[in-house]
């Protein structure tokens, strides 16, 4: 199956209302980020075994370790957590932006140094996370 097919089961397979924020976000990131990248992490490491939600990603960023080996990664993450969703922001090297820019004025999140976490999408603005997200661009 490919990275749209991926995505639309996985969406799909969330129960309501959690289905339709995903949908909508899902939306609005593509209309923001209209030619990227889409990815697909099914949350298994190389054994097969469950080490984190599925993801889906938009765009493309290289990422730099320490011992100067690098790996193409996304860089907007979305994924369904037992009580919400998560939308991760990646690539920002000061951990405390994210809270410090956008914490005050999302409302109802949480907000970490690269995740921004709620429980649906009529408990945040829009506006703001859209702003978040265009930030990395």
């Amino acid at each position: 199956m490919n990275v749209q097919g991926q995505i639309k089961e996985y969406i799909t397979s969330q129960p309501e209302p959690k289905r339709s924020d995903m949908q909508a976000l899902h939306s609005i990131i593509l209309k923001l980020m209209p030619a990227c990248k889409l990815w697909f992490l099914d949350g298994k490491n190389a054994d097969n075994k469950v080490v984190s939600n599925p993801n889906i990603g938009y765009g493309l960023s290289t990422i730099k370790y320490a011992d100067g080996k690098t790996k193409e990664f996304y860089k907007i993450g979305m994924s369904a957590n037992t009580s919400g969703i998560s939308v991760y922001i990646l690539g920002i090297d000061d951990k405390t932006y994210l809270a410090k820019t956008y914490g005050k004025k999302i409302g109802k999140a949480t907000v970490t140094g690269y995740c921004i976490k709620f429980k649906t999408l009529k408990d945040i603005n829009i506006e703001i996370l859209e702003a978040a997200i265009r930030d990395v661009e």
